[in-house]
């Protein structure tokens, strides 16, 4: 295990870049996928999951070490959410859960209130729990004060590949929140990711840009060395912006009459 591992819930990863199950032309290339984004956790929405199924159950496409992060996709308040997380928990998909509450159709942008009271039952539950929110500082403190695991705010409205939109919002939570920030939904391009990771995301997650792709594998692997890149970057303490033109070499001297 790296010396840079990230750690959630008590367990440690070596990959920084959450991939999905959603959206492939075919579920059967979510094995590649995984290996080569070097992946550790996988996100599925539990409405996908069919464990008495013999034919076109997603699960049997996820590899085994992969850690699951069941979704409440499909929930609209609190409750919903609650549900589905313990019926995923009672189905074997074990104990994370990626909490999404959403009732607005048009944006598909993730309701903080509804989001932080689920939160709050299913932590005291000992769920580990990864809420997906708007990037709003008070959201996400009310996610701490809840016990979050971790926060997981939208980089642009999800599924529309638009690129880190909130970016400025993200960073305001970088440095305020003392959890793994997860930048989830919206980004498009492995460059987005290697931003979000240069910033100081603790991780990130990508599905549609990858699915969508017309060669998922490779787009994983480009994801996958980016967000290695960003998170080198990041630790390696990027030099200050100027305004004023600076030369990397001495300008005087070179020349001087003898």
């Amino acid at each position: 295990m790296s010396e840079d591992s990230l750690e959630i819930g008590g367990l440690k990863l070596a990959s920084r870049l959450f991939t999905g199950t959603g959206k492939y032309a075919d579920d059967a290339v979510i094995p590649a996928v995984c290996e080569a984004s070097g992946s550790e956790v996988i996100t599925v929405a539990l409405r996908r999951v069919d464990l008495e199924s013999t034919t076109g159950n997603v699960m049997d496409c996820i590899p085994k070490h992969m850690r699951l992060l069941p979704n409440t996709s499909g929930a609209r308040n609190a409750d919903e959410a609650v549900r589905i997380a313990r019926l995923a928990k009672a189905m074997g998909c074990g104990d994370w859960i990626k909490i999404e509450v959403i009732s607005d159709n048009r944006y598909l942008l993730p309701d903080g209130y509804e989001t932080a009271k689920a939160t709050e039952i299913l932590a005291k539950e000992g769920f580990t729990v990864l809420p997906y929110v708007n990037a709003d500082l008070y959201i996400a403190r009310s996610l701490v004060d809840a016990g979050a695991a971790a926060v997981m705010p939208l980089g642009a409205p999800i599924g529309t590949n638009r690129g880190l939109k909130t970016k400025e919002m993200v960073r305001i939570l970088i440095e305020e929140i003392d959890l793994p920030i997860v930048v989830d939904a919206g980004i498009g391009r492995p460059s987005e990711a290697c931003e979000a990771m240069e910033m100081g995301a603790d991780a990130v997650l990508v599905n549609t840009a990858i699915a969508t792709a017309s060669d998922p594998v490779m787009m994983a692997r480009a994801f996958g060395r980016a967000v290695k890149a960003g998170r080198e970057a990041y630790l390696s303490g990027p030099g200050a912006r100027r305004t004023q033109a600076s030369a990397s070499s001495p300008l005087t001297g070179f020349l001087a009459e003898g």
